[in-house]
């Protein structure tokens, strides 16, 4: 079986096929802009062309950047706002023809570093956290996903947290490594004291830099902290990951 993962992001449209056994993508991955406006119908167009990219496919999973319940979207971060309470999954099967799984971006990336990267063979409770233009979160008891936990809207110092610790935040504001890993360990130790986790993951692209505000992040927890293996492609490799069970 041919099961291709696609990632759907505010500025790009990436996916490739993927070896399920080992996490591993096929082929390099294929990207497109994201359309503008970014409505259902052009973004199926894109996903469409990407899956032809590759020369069709048996199923597909597609992340999409907010609350996916039962396939429909229940939110909308940095796309249109169309999607909001949207069927999105029988949507792309209607315009692929393929059975079609979608999912919560921060989810898919988290099943994948679970499978195959920094969470493989931890047991207990393990948080992914996504630090980007917000910031995503994916909660697993047992390796068992807790989908659309949403946890970078939880409030501190009456602010949402991605309002404060998000990586956009570092940029804009140009805070310090020293100031900005203060205000994340902060929020890894709220997480603690309500999930006590048994390992945090940090994921995206400033995961590549964890070395430079790990210490901040150690004064507020004492949780082991590990960055994310997968980098660009968990978003593709999990959502394959979820759409593997599906069937025409």
């Amino acid at each position: 079986m041919n099961t291709l993962g696609i990632d759907i992001g505010g500025t790009g449209i990436k996916g490739a096929p993927v070896d399920l056994e080992n996490g591993k993508l096929l082929h390099e991955r294929h990207r497109i802009d994201t359309p503008k406006p970014s409505t259902p119908d052009a973004v199926a167009d894109v996903v469409k062309s990407i899956i032809e990219h590759f020369g069709g496919g048996d199923r597909v999973g597609i992340t999409f950047p907010g609350v996916v319940k039962d396939g429909v979207t229940r939110s909308a971060a940095n796309v249109d706002k169309g999607w909001v309470g949207f069927d999105a999954s029988k949507h792309f099967v209607k315009k692929l023809g393929l059975p079609v799984m979608v999912v919560n971006d921060a989810d898919a990336a988290g099943v994948a570093e679970v499978h195959f990267g920094a969470g493989r063979g931890v047991d207990g409770v393990v948080i992914m956290v996504t630090l980007g233009t917000g910031i995503g979160s994916a909660l697993f008891l047992n390796r068992q996903l807790v989908p659309n936990t949403e946890l970078g809207h939880i409030e501190i110092r009456g602010k949402d947290s991605e309002k404060r610790a998000s990586e956009r935040v570092r940029e804009q504001k140009e805070l310090s490594w020293k100031r900005w890993g203060g205000n994340v360990g902060e929020y890894l130790g709220k997480l603690d004291a309500l999930f006590s986790p048994d390992l945090f993951i940090i994921g995206g692209g400033v995961c590549k830099k964890l070395d430079k505000f790990l210490p901040f992040l150690k004064k507020h927890t004492n949780v082991p902290i590990a960055p994310a293996q997968l980098l660009n492609d968990a978003g593709i490799v999990g959502a394959a990951l979820l759409a593997r069970h599906l069937t025409n």
